[in-house]
């Protein structure tokens, strides 16, 4: 699984039959402080029903394959309500 935020949603009318009522949402990785990382903006299917500026789970690639009804590499799984990280120096709460 990665941690990411979701940064804008994307309005498809024409596509896969298997995609008919999805959500998808774009998303950009982010690191245990909540920075976003790199430039790359991905696009994920909606399972749990994130929004904008969501912290989310995502999962992707032979895992998503189990689930046949889903014509997708990339879902949201989860969304995330608090991360903690230890720093080394004492425990940090990233929020």
């Amino acid at each position: 699984m990665h941690l990411a935020k979701v940064i804008g949603k994307v309005i498809s009318t024409q596509k896969s039959e298997k995609l008919v009522g999805a959500k998808l949402l774009m998303i950009k990785s982010v690191d245990e402080k909540k920075e976003m990382t790199g430039d790359e903006v991905f696009v994920a299917i909606d399972m749990v029903g994130a929004g904008m500026g969501d912290l989310v789970l995502i999962d992707w690639g032979s895992s998503m394959y189990e689930d046949m009804k889903l014509s997708a590499d990339m879902a949201i799984v989860g969304i995330v309500d608090d991360l903690q990280t230890d720093d080394r120096d004492g425990t940090e709460e990233a929020r």
